[in-house]
């Protein structure tokens, strides 16, 4: 078992398959020494969980968010892991972007975006600090209240 994958266990942590592509994109790309992955919807078992604007009266709580931005991680890991072979490889977390379906009054993107840099952490230990940005929009594909993409750096 490799390290990341001995991690993941410590952490109660299956990862995913990789979520399939819902358009004409592949999940991850690799140029140079860079994994760029496509934007990774909160899918479990082929399925967005919760859908909706966060902070909306009738949407997704802000915890919830979170945790929907953690489930992105492992989707961005599976999909990374499916063109580099292995999680060892992965040498930094280089970038974090994170779209987040908001309430107009809604300004808690940071801390819905939290939940995908803390399991970094978690996951990586230093190796998992990046760069982030955390953004608000009115609409995200399926209505999919979190959306994030990854920049892995790997040998």
């Amino acid at each position: 078992m490799s390290r990341i994958d001995e991690r993941l266990a410590e952490l109660g942590i299956e990862l995913p398959d990789v979520a399939a592509p819902v358009a004409a994109y592949v999940p991850a790309v690799i140029t140079g020494n860079l994994v760029f992955t496509s934007g990774q919807l909160p899918f479990v078992k082929g399925a967005l969980s919760h859908s909706g604007k966060v902070g909306a009266a009738d949407g997704v709580s802000a915890e919830d968010a979170k945790a929907l931005a953690a489930i992105c991680v492992l989707n961005g890991l599976a999909a990374a892991k499916s063109v580099i072979g292995s999680l060892d490889r992965i040498t930094r977390v280089v970038k974090v972007v994170g779209f987040v379906a908001s309430d107009p009054s809604f300004t808690g993107q940071p801390g819905v975006i939290n939940g995908a840099s803390e399991l970094l952490g978690q996951i990586f230990g230093e190796t998992g600090q990046h760069a982030r940005s955390a953004v608000g929009l009115t609409v995200l594909p399926l209505d999919s209240p979190v959306e994030i993409e990854f920049v892995f750096e790997f040998a």
